[in-house]
């Protein structure tokens, strides 16, 4: 494959161009309550090439190797177009030239379990909630994606990668009465199948904690002070925060981008933000993003202060600021942006209790379910959470809904615990969807949040 890629760019004149070829392979198995209801597997596969030529940068997608000609026709003809309507020219930031193959070590790759062996496995995960009446609906589903990928620049490089990503879950639903709650189930990874094995304590606990929200109070509206598990923790980390640090947020932004200026003091002393996909065995692992650049460990934030930011090579040279291999697509469709890897909060010395002695009254949220941001606001849902009461936990809450301004919020954490936990699933909607898209944190104190409720 990578003669075939270098000969279609032999064929470019432009002063720089690159070409992805790969195949993506998806097996998916989908249950709505006791019904089976998408079972199946499918392979595509197709190409992007990419194009530098006077300023102007441009890519084009295609899927059959004969279409490669007119990609590329197309590709200059709208390189050259942009170089003339933009103000300034683009140019890239200069990086080695690789040669290497990387296939990441699995522990049972996913390729060589049948499907009715994951049928069986999603169907015994689905049966647990269902033994209860109250379970009035799950919609339980196992997804692999695998992407084969070849990738060849007119510099010299040439990377052959594989990523490949597994994930069960889904939702539960109770009812009493007219009262209807849910909750997320979900385990996965980026490094086998047996991310996805030995669930059953995991259905079970979240089939119990519905359940208890049958019984759970609304949460009041006011203002608190509130710990913050490692979930909804790491889902600020990386919607609220993450999203200013990837450079093509926040270039076209003058108001944004004077705010996020390397040196600038955002957050307290405690808070330190890291993206570090070179961790093996996690979610957001990966050796090359989708420009052939080696990702590497990025300080985003330490001890409150801006310290680092997530690049394209375009952006990168745009900023003069260090490359950080943050450029990454969803598939052969797309060509790639800048996208977080492994975004979390990193950890400090105190305990959870801790943190439960320093609040004694306030709010325990639990488990992100869903938000927005909007400019440097944001407001999440929490799946459930509890009054905490001199220190110890009292009541289960519901119905919670969590809003402030993240420079505030960044300043308002005043205590960070020491107990690491980094998402098995994840996902990110910028643009593309990017299901490797990882977020942690440990459980974090913060003062003076917002909560919507009755």
């Amino acid at each position: 494959m990578f003669e075939k890629l270098k000969k279609i760019l032999q064929k470019v004149d432009a002063d720089y161009s690159d070409i992805r070829y790969e195949q993506k392979k998806d097996c998916v198995i989908t249950f709505n309550g006791k019904e089976l209801t998408r079972i199946g597997s499918n392979s595509t596969d197709g190409f992007v090439v990419r194009i530098l030529k006077n300023g102007g940068l441009s890519s084009v997608a295609f899927t059959k190797e004969t279409d490669a000609d007119t990609a590329i026709k197309s590709a200059l003809e709208n390189a050259v177009l942009i170089g003339k309507n933009i103000k300034k020219p683009i140019q890239l930031a200069k990086v080695p030239v690789v040669k290497e193959t990387f296939f990441p070590e699995m522990n049972e790759d996913p390729r060589k379990i049948t499907i009715s062996e994951k049928l069986e496995l999603v169907r015994k995960y689905n049966d647990i909630p269902l033994k209860n009446y109250k379970i009035v609906n799950t919609n339980i589903g196992y997804v692999d994606t695998i992407r084969e990928k070849y990738f060849v620049t007119s510099e010299g490089s040439e990377i052959r990668e594989d990523l490949i990503t597994t994930r069960v879950g889904g939702l539960i639903t109770s009812k009493e009465g007219n009262l209807i709650q849910n909750i997320r189930v979900s385990s996965g990874g980026s490094d086998g199948f047996y991310n996805v094995r030995n669930q059953e304590d995991n259905f079970a606990n979240k089939t119990r904690l519905v359940l208890d929200l049958l019984k759970a109070k609304p949460v009041k509206a006011g203002v608190f002070n509130c710990i913050l598990n490692p979930s909804l923790a790491g889902v600020f980390a990386h919607e609220a925060f993450g999203h200013f640090s990837e450079a093509d947020i926040i270039e076209t932004l003058p108001a944004m981008r004077q705010k996020m200026q390397i040196g600038s003091k955002l957050g307290s002393d405690v808070l330190n933000i890291i993206d570090d996909a070179t961790m093996p065995n996690q979610l957001g692992f990966y050796k090359y993003d989708d420009e052939g650049v080696a990702v590497r460990s990025t300080q985003l934030m330490k001890n409150g202060i801006l310290t680092g930011r997530l690049h394209s090579r375009r952006t990168a040279f745009e900023f003069d600021e260090p490359i950080s291999g943050h450029c990454v697509a969803e598939d052969y469709r797309f060509a790639p942006i800048i996208r977080m890897g492994t975004i979390y909060i990193e950890g400090s010395t105190p305990t959870f209790d801790e943190l439960l002695e320093s609040l004694q009254d306030g709010l325990y949220i639990v488990d992100a379910k869903g938000g927005q941001t909007a400019g440097e606001n944001f407001t999440f849902g929490a799946q459930y959470g509890y009054v905490v009461k001199d220190g110890k936990l009292a009541g289960m809450i519901r119905d919670i809904n969590i809003s402030g301004n993240l420079y505030q919020t960044m300043k308002d954490i005043i205590m960070v615990s020491n107990d690491l936990v980094l998402t098995k699933t994840g996902g990110c909607g910028k643009g593309q969807t990017n299901i490797r898209s990882c977020h942690g944190a440990p459980h974090i104190l913060v003062n003076n949040v917002v909560m919507g409720g009755v």
